[in-house]
């Protein structure tokens, strides 16, 4: 017999139920890092061709092997004379965000998140006494000091189960760099290079109704039960 899904306290049976989704398939419908996708694009989603509906120009970054996004609301308790309640002002959320990549040949992580809006005359460009990159190897760009680095970008994280149905993505709008960092030990098997940074704001985007991203989602899942249909050719994952 099929499980049933509950998501209230009335008929429930920890036996015969699972809580608010069905989680048979849970391996099937579940976020999986195989199946996200980060990419970089201009510093706001309204600056993309086509009054921000065309992703086709969005590029993505490579060989990631850490990346997590944060939110913060800086939240004040308020007290009154007369009552024992605790009330609560709050003010704006604040993006932030980290990535680990490998380092290894071709354009270094620096150049991954700006590749989409600098190019290499555009780097070459700014102030010659402070390079970010060399002239030789415009793809190591390490030097923070530079003024390219006073340009925001934008990043892009899209999730899809392994149907490839979407399970949202978001656009990171107006993102600045704060830190960089590369560690080398004796004994270690890579080397990691990572960049700590901030964003303006995370605005939830619908990336399924663009042709252009039309080979990474595909499939179809049932988001109410969670039933995956089979009939149908799975996205390539």
């Amino acid at each position: 017999m099929a499980l049933n899904t509950v998501t209230t306290i009335n008929g429930w049976n920890p036996q015969d139920a699972c809580i608010e989704r069905l989680m048979d398939n849970a391996a099937y419908t579940s976020a999986h890092p195989d199946d996200t996708l980060v990419l970089v694009g201009p510093a706001r989603a309204s600056n993309l061709s086509g009054n921000g509906s065309d992703f086709s120009g969005i590029q993505a970054v490579g060989m990631l092997q850490q990346m997590q996004v944060s939110q913060q609301r800086p939240v004040q308790p308020v007290q009154a004379i007369g009552s024992g309640r605790n009330y609560f002002l709050a003010g704006k959320p604040m993006v932030n965000f980290s990535i680990g990549r490998l380092f290894a040949k071709g354009p270094n992580l620096h150049k991954a998140l700006y590749r989409n809006i600098m190019t290499n005359q555009n780097i070459k460009g700014f102030n010659p006494a402070e390079p970010a990159a060399a002239d030789v190897n415009s793809d190591s760009v390490f030097n923070m000091d530079s003024e390219m680095f006073l340009v925001p970008f934008g990043l892009i994280v899209a999730f899809r189960d392994k149907s490839g149905g979407s399970l949202g993505s978001f656009y990171m709008e107006s993102c600045m760099i704060s830190s960089y960092s590369i560690g080398i030990a004796a004994g270690q098997n890579m080397v990691m290079e990572n960049v700590n940074g901030s964003a303006d704001r995370l605005l939830p985007i619908n990336l399924t109704a663009n042709p252009a991203t039309a080979n990474f989602f595909g499939g179809s899942v049932n988001v109410a039960d969670q039933t995956v249909d089979l009939s149908k050719p799975v996205a390539n994952s």
